[in-house]
């Protein structure tokens, strides 16, 4: 057998260990939190008072328009200079669902936006308050809308996670330097680690098919006995 070969056979489980371990869950924990935030200013955007709008429009200002890596250098070596030491782990949880919850409150925020007001006057004529129209008839329509664009941004999410080997975060690609620093050999470590990256990415993305597949069987059932 190979020496590279061998070598790659011997890193697999550290590796997907590490992505089972910490990559999963790092990515379901920060989209969770970044999709709760997002729908959060989404609304705010679209019905909170003008001060409200005003703060979460600064914030996603400042997500958006900051590269990732530098927002989770300020939150975990640029925090403990005022006296807010975190871990690593919980450092790339809160950058990763701030800067989710910003691009993705945009998304949301537009395909509320899309549907049209003749929905809103529907369930307006059937006695619903505003809170009740947009659970039972407008979020319905707007989340098949947003599906696609979402699961995307949870695919990039996964990663995206590669970036808080920075923190020191004993993910794939931290693993895969770890060992690199020992064997001497960075190239197929992480072409292993690419690799890896792309199964994950690659079971996502037939997962999100199915997922589309399923909300538009649903959509013209709806359609077709609404």
């Amino acid at each position: 057998m190979p020496a590279w070969l061998q070598l790659m056979g011997q890193s697999l489980w550290p590796l997907l260990y590490a992505g089972l371990a910490f990559t999963v869950p790092l990515t379901l924990i920060s989209f969770a939190i970044g999709l709760a935030l997002a729908f959060a200013a989404a609304l705010v955007r679209l019905f909170g008072p003008r001060w409200a709008v005003a703060v979460v429009r600064f914030y996603v200002w400042l997500f958006r328009g900051s590269p990732l890596l530098v927002q989770l250098f300020v939150i975990f070596y640029g925090l403990p200079n005022v006296g807010i030491v975190l871990d690593p782990l919980t450092a790339a949880v809160i950058g990763f669902s701030l800067n989710v919850g910003a691009y993705n409150s945009e998304v949301i925020r537009g395909v509320i936006e899309s549907i049209p007001k003749g929905q809103w006057e529907a369930a307006y004529s059937m006695g619903m308050t505003r809170g009740q129209a947009l659970r039972r008839a407008i979020l319905p329509q707007a989340a098949r809308v947003a599906l696609p664009p979402l699961s995307n941004a949870f695919i990039s999410l996964v990663k995206d996670t590669s970036l808080a080997a920075v923190l020191t975060v004993p993910e794939i690609f931290q693993a895969a330097q770890r060992i690199a620093a020992v064997t001497y050999e960075p190239l197929i470590l992480y072409t292993e680690a690419a690799l890896i990256y792309l199964v994950f990415s690659s079971v996502l993305s037939s997962a999100q098919a199915r997922l589309e597949k399923r909300f538009s069987r649903h959509a013209h059932f709806q359609a077709d006995h609404g």
